[in-house]
């Protein structure tokens, strides 16, 4: 069964203005009043609660809260004692590659024997897996330790007990009925978990680890503990949160923004080469360059070849060894983009289910890509969506989703038909029996058909202010910085102006796939704007409209100026 793929036309909701008194009282503490309207329609509805998010107050994050903190570094002190072997098992997405450096380099600094493993995406697949453990059980690791995954990996953990190995599990995915049998098992996720930051990612469980770490070598007054800091690896904190879109508030928007100045003074020698491939100004980089350009590039060697070829650039040891390995990255990422272009294609042209969810299966699809294809699905069509790369035996798939469907949670009642699954409320990823993928894709459309049913499926933009074009200008975009990091449950803001005129219009980009404008409005005010992969529309749109935009910074050819980065466009009813 095919289904018509119409995109979905977008709904505008816009705050109603803050109350007056909450304004002036912001005004007083000379906050933008743009920025005070924002504050509030994020819920900081008081005066005390919207300095406090922009003054970052952070509850205690002391890691040895975190439930099974103490025993995992009990029996890493053990094992760094006994010269026992470690190995840290990673993920192979920007958090996981992040982590598995940021834990494998704190502990060689505390003296242990320590080696990363992180899997095969193609070969291995998502997730601990029997043979990786047994091969390094084989080859005289005493301990694993994992970061970014293995919550789900109930009989996978088991049969590393049996094979000899202790086990450590550290992960920040949602939880099964079933605790893996490991040694400690942090999560703050658990119900029995008091950590106040319950939505740390991979690697910032990691460096609660690290920091743990830290604070035993002081008490036991190991050599060596002042020449190092927790701290030092909050580049690799800063880069794992933003990519993996966890929330921006409490202890991550914290964590990030210390990360921001580390990646802004970058030390890693594959940072510095990183950059010089990504044409990246260090002293420039945001929340925005993490997820625009820095975690792309990290996560396209796991999508296409081995996410070891990220961790050796950020361990590379010098420039000359990093450079290499950066041009590839940034290679393999263009590759990437090509890819998921033409995959994209081949899935709205073949996407079989019904209305409510979107499943595309192809052997030509790519295990790297699917994910991303099913992110670009929903994006458009405001559906969950399932891409499913076929294989002989297994097939491997990735699902994107929407605030009104729990994809992991529709994964849970068709785990009968599954080898192994974990996420998210908004992404997972699964493997499959090739036999049973109809009988998935039909379980799942059936789910998905009795949860949606009725509902009104149209994507909303939350509008923060309405705003003429002449206030788009340098000091809002400075005054907006104060909201920085932006990102997931702190999104950056949004506005709408009507009735501007489109002065000019320009297709940029490979193919033309973009569409730079200037606007004009009546009263002589201008703005440039870019509308991504929006390029198609340049001969379509009218002279007049109404635009939704992020207002931003852009950089181009050492000159910096603000640019209204397009969200959505409606015809204006202006004559």
């Amino acid at each position: 069964m095919y289904v018509s793929m119409i995109p979905i036309m977008k709904r505008w909701h816009i705050y109603p203005q803050a109350p007056e008194d909450y304004l002036n009282s912001l005004a007083n503490e000379h906050i933008h009043p743009v920025v005070a309207q924002v504050l509030y329609n994020r819920g900081f509805v008081d005066t005390p609660a919207a300095l406090g998010f922009l003054g970052h107050y952070l509850p205690d994050d002391n890691p040895f809260r975190l439930w099974g903190m103490d025993d995992a570094i009990y029996r890493i002190r053990t094992a760094v004692r006994n010269a026992e072997r470690i190995a840290v098992y990673g993920d192979f997405d920007c958090d996981g590659v992040t982590a598995t450096v940021l834990l494998t380099e704190v502990l060689q600094r505390v003296g242990a024997d320590v080696q990363a493993y992180i899997p095969n995406r193609v070969d291995e697949g998502y997730g601990l897996n029997t043979a990786a453990l047994r091969y390094l059980a084989e080859d005289g690791v005493d301990l694993v330790i994992t970061v970014d995954c293995g919550i789900r990996s109930v009989e996978e953990v088991a049969e590393a007990n049996a094979s000899g190995l202790d086990m450590i599990v550290t992960d920040h995915h949602s939880i099964g009925p079933e605790l893996p049998p490991a040694l400690a098992v942090i999560n703050p996720r658990r119900a029995e978990d008091n950590y106040p930051e319950k939505r740390l990612s991979g690697v910032g469980i990691a460096y609660k680890m690290a920091q743990a770490l830290f604070m035993e070598a002081q008490r036991r007054g190991i050599r060596g503990i002042d020449e190092w800091r927790p701290e030092d690896w909050l580049d690799l904190v800063a880069g794992g949160t933003v990519s993996d879109i966890v929330s921006l508030r409490g202890e991550n928007r914290d964590l990030v923004q210390r990360g921001l100045v580390n990646l802004n003074r970058p030390q890693r020698p594959g940072l510095q080469a990183l950059y010089s491939a990504a044409r990246v100004r260090p002293g420039s980089v945001d929340a925005t360059t993490i997820g625009f350009v820095i975690g792309p590039r990290i996560n396209a060697a796991g999508r296409l070849r081995s996410a070891m070829l990220a961790y050796d650039l950020l361990t590379a040891p010098d420039i000359k060894r990093a450079m290499p390995l950066a041009e590839e990255l940034s290679a393999l990422n263009v590759e990437r983009q090509q890819k998921t272009r033409d995959m994209q294609k081949w899935a709205e042209e073949h996407i079989g289910g019904a209305d409510a969810l979107m499943f595309a299966a192809d052997e030509r699809f790519e295990q790297g890509i699917v994910g991303l294809v099913a992110s670009r699905l929903t994006e458009q069509y405001y559906r969950p969506s399932v891409v499913v790369q076929i294989g002989e035996e297994e097939s491997h798939g990735s699902c994107r989703s929407i605030p009104e469907f729990h994809i992991t949670r529709a994964l849970e009642m068709c785990d009968d038909l599954l080898e192994r699954y974990g996420g998210h409320a908004a992404a997972a990823g699964f493997t499959v029996r090739t036999e049973n993928l109809s009988a998935l894709q039909d379980r799942l459309s059936e789910i998905a058909d009795d949860v949606l049913a009725g509902r009104d499926l149209q994507a909303t933009l939350h509008i923060d202010a309405q705003i003429p074009l002449v206030e788009t200008g340098y000091e809002l975009v400075k005054a907006l910085q104060q909201l920085e990091p932006t990102g997931e449950a702190n999104r950056a803001p949004l506005f709408l102006t009507e009735g501007v005129r489109i002065h000019e219009r320009m297709r940029v980009g490979r193919e033309g796939r973009h569409l730079k404008m200037r606007f004009t409005d009546d009263n002589g005010a201008w703005a440039d704007a870019i509308a991504f992969r929006r390029g198609e529309q340049a001969d379509s749109l009218p002279d007049r409209i109404n635009v939704v935009y992020h207002l931003e910074l852009n950089e181009w050819n050492g000159h910096r100026r603000p640019q209204l980065n397009v969200q959505d466009i409606h015809p204006s009813e202006e004559p």
